[in-house]
C-alpha cells in the first residue's frame, strides 16, 4: 500500500512543476497575469480532470479539492512576479536556459503526474486491465502539457520531441507492473525517476523517434 505522505508529495510535486512549465509558456507568449495563472492551472491539473472523466470519477477531483488548483495559481503568480525582477528577467530571456528550466519543471511534473496516475487505478480498482492501468497514468502524465500546448498554439511535446509520450509510457509500465513485486513506495520513487531521466537525457542528447522525411 503506497504511502499517503508519499503520495500527497508526488502529486504537490507533480503540481508545483506542471505549473511553473505552463506559467513560463504563456510569459514565453506574452500572456498577461490572468493568461498566466489560467496556463498554470490547466497544465497543472489538465491530466487528472482527463483522468477522473475516464473513470467515471465525476465530478473531477479539481472540483471537489480545489487545494492543487490553489497551489497552481500560487506558482504561477511567483513564477510570473520572479521572472520581472531585473536579476532572473535576464536568465529567463537566455533562450538555452529558459528552455533548460522549461524541460526539468515539465520532466519533473510529468514523472510525477504518471506515477500518480497509475496508482488511482491501483485505489479505484481498475488495476485489473493492465491496458488502462497504464493509459491512465499516461495520460494524468501528458494531459495537461497537451492542453497547454494547444492553447498557446504550438505542436503538442507528446507528438513531436525527446521521447514526450514514450517516457510517461515507459515510467507507467515499469510501475504497474513492479508494485506488487517490490515495495509500492520503491516503485513509485523509482519509476518516476526513471521517466524524469528519460525526458532529461533525451533533451540533453536530442533524442527524438523516427520522422517524417516528407518536405
Amino acid at each position: 500500500m503506497i504511502n499517503t505522505t508519499l503520495l500527497f508529495t508526488m502529486e504537490l510535486i507533480g503540481t508545483i512543476a506542471f505549473s511553473c512549465s505552463g506559467a513560463l509558456a504563456a510569459i514565453r507568449k506574452k500572456l498577461d497575469l490572468l493568461g498566466v495563472i489560467v496556463l498554470g492551472v490547466i497544465t497543472a491539473t489538465g491530466g487528472g480532470m482527463f483522468r477522473d472523466i475516464l473513470i467515471g470519477n465525476i465530478p473531477p477531483a479539481l472540483f471537489r479539492n480545489p487545494f492543487y488548483a490553489l497551489i497552481s495559481v500560487i506558482s504561477a503568480i511567483i513564477i510570473f512576479f520572479s521572472v520581472q525582477s531585473k536579476r532572473l528577467l535576464k536568465t529567463f530571456t537566455q533562450i538555452e536556459r529558459y528552455n533548460q528550466i522549461y524541460n526539468l519543471l515539465d520532466a519533473i511534473g510529468l514523472g510525477a503526474f504518471t506515477v500518480v496516475g497509475v496508482n488511482t487505478a491501483f485505489a479505484t480498482h481498475n488495476n485489473d486491465y493492465l491496458f488502462l492501468t497504464v493509459f491512465l497514468g499516461v495520460i494524468t502524465g501528458v494531459g495537461g502539457g497537451l492542453l497547454r500546448d494547444i492553447m498557446v498554439c504550438e505542436i503538442p511535446s507528446i507528438l513531436k520531441e525527446h521521447i514526450y509520450a514514450c517516457a510517461s509510457l515507459a515510467g507507467a509500465l515499469l510501475y504497474a507492473l513492479t508494485c506488487r513485486i517490490f515495495m509500492p513506495n520503491l516503485a513509485m520513487i523509482v519509476s518516476a525517476l526513471i521517466i524524469i531521466a528519460i525526458r532529461v537525457l533525451a533533451r540533453h542528447y536530442d533524442w527524438n523517434l523516427p520522422q517524417s522525411k516528407l518536405s
